[in-house]
């Protein structure tokens, strides 16, 4: 089940579960679309896959399935 992380790894702008604005990698690393799309090229700085669209968890599902808090930022020299 994807963690559904709350925000941009790159420039930490809060990305909520219903944000049509997530990009991820195979490994869940989350970015905002601007970021991934822009500053990243559409390439995950940590693992170099591609970067798509996050699924959006239907809101029925959430309090059964909720997402993540735990906020991640790293420094990657893309988001300096």
């Amino acid at each position: 089940m994807l963690a559904l992380r709350p925000n941009c790894e790159c420039c930490d702008r809060d990305l909520p579960p219903e944000s049509g604005e997530a990009r991820i990698c195979t490994f869940e690393c989350t970015f905002c679309a601007d970021c991934a799309e822009g500053r990243l090229g559409g390439a995950c700085p940590n693992c170099g896959g591609n970067l798509v669209a996050r699924p959006i968890r239907p809101a029925a599902l959430l309090a059964k399935y909720p997402a993540s808090t735990e906020r991640v930022v790293k420094a990657h020299a893309a988001c300096g």
